[in-house]
């Protein structure tokens, strides 16, 4: 399990109530689970999901602009371009096995980027220091937004209480049992391919701190908006070593995830 205690300025407040991973035909968000329950599979399981048009919408749209930077597919299938909503999350993932193929950690990060600033229009990171400077609504606001926009790559979540330099704000966001962690079983790609450049790019490019908190014993992760984040050498992820149950590129022998190297 990750450690937490070099983040100690950050104290979580687990959610008094979980329901709302379940699925609720009052609920403006849908949620998209297709397990019984209407919450993420146990640990060992996979989750079911029933991606609908908004999820495939932005699948496709990230898969097509990662593509580009992606080894070719081992079938050849890479060759022959896939159209609108062929891509599903599996697909999804692994376009970024093959983005993260003869590149290092800080490559892989650096794709990432790319393709995010790709999908901005020309001065929108500008735009967005103007629209929201790094206060304590700004941080909630996106928390808000983080939980329906962010669903189709993390699986449900929900906006929690959390501290932040001393304050309490709602600005943090539990996510269950993160989908990408889930579906890739890869250290490497959530840190080198989401947590990290995610963090690198609200905190770098919008202005508005992030820290990403992810738990490789239940899947779950914690965001904070707000929370400037640690340097990569002094994060606790450096010494997570691999899934090795459940990751195909996995190096049981290694200590901890050999694509967490520079």
């Amino acid at each position: 399990m990750v450690a937490l205690s070099s983040l100690q300025v950050v104290q979580f407040r687990p959610p008094q109530d979980l329901s709302l991973h379940k699925c609720r035909p009052r609920s403006f968000i849908k949620c998209r689970i297709a397990e019984p329950t209407g919450e993420p599979a146990p640990i060992g399981q996979k989750t079911k999901y029933m991606d609908g048009f908004f999820e495939k919408a932005f699948m496709t749209l990230f898969a097509r602009k990662m593509e580009k930077f992606a080894a070719p597919a081992k079938n050849g299938s890479a060759s022959k371009e896939k159209g609108w909503f062929d891509y599903d999350y599996e697909s999804f993932v692994d376009v970024s096995k093959r983005v993260m193929q003869g590149r290092n950690r800080k490559q892989q990060q650096e794709v990432v980027r790319e393709v995010l600033l790709s999908m901005l229009p020309p001065g929108a990171p500008e735009q967005f220091k103007k629209l929201f400077p790094p206060t304590k609504w700004a941080a909630e606001f996106n928390a808000a937004l983080t939980v329906p926009f962010f669903q189709w790559l993390v699986g449900p979540s929900e906006v929690v209480e959390v501290e932040v330099n001393g304050e309490k704000q709602k600005s943090g966001v539990h996510i269950k049992k993160c989908r990408y962690l889930e579906n890739s079983g890869c250290v490497g790609m959530c840190v080198n391919m989401c947590k990290i450049p995610t963090q690198d790019f609200f905190t770098n490019e919008f202005g508005l701190p992030l820290t990403m908190i992810p738990n490789f014993e239940d899947m779950s992760c914690e965001m904070v908006y707000g929370q400037v984040p640690p340097p990569f050498e002094e994060d606790p992820v450096v010494k997570q070593p691999c899934l090795a149950d459940i990751c195909t590129m996995a190096s049981p022998n290694s200590s901890f995830c050999p694509k967490l190297e520079a």
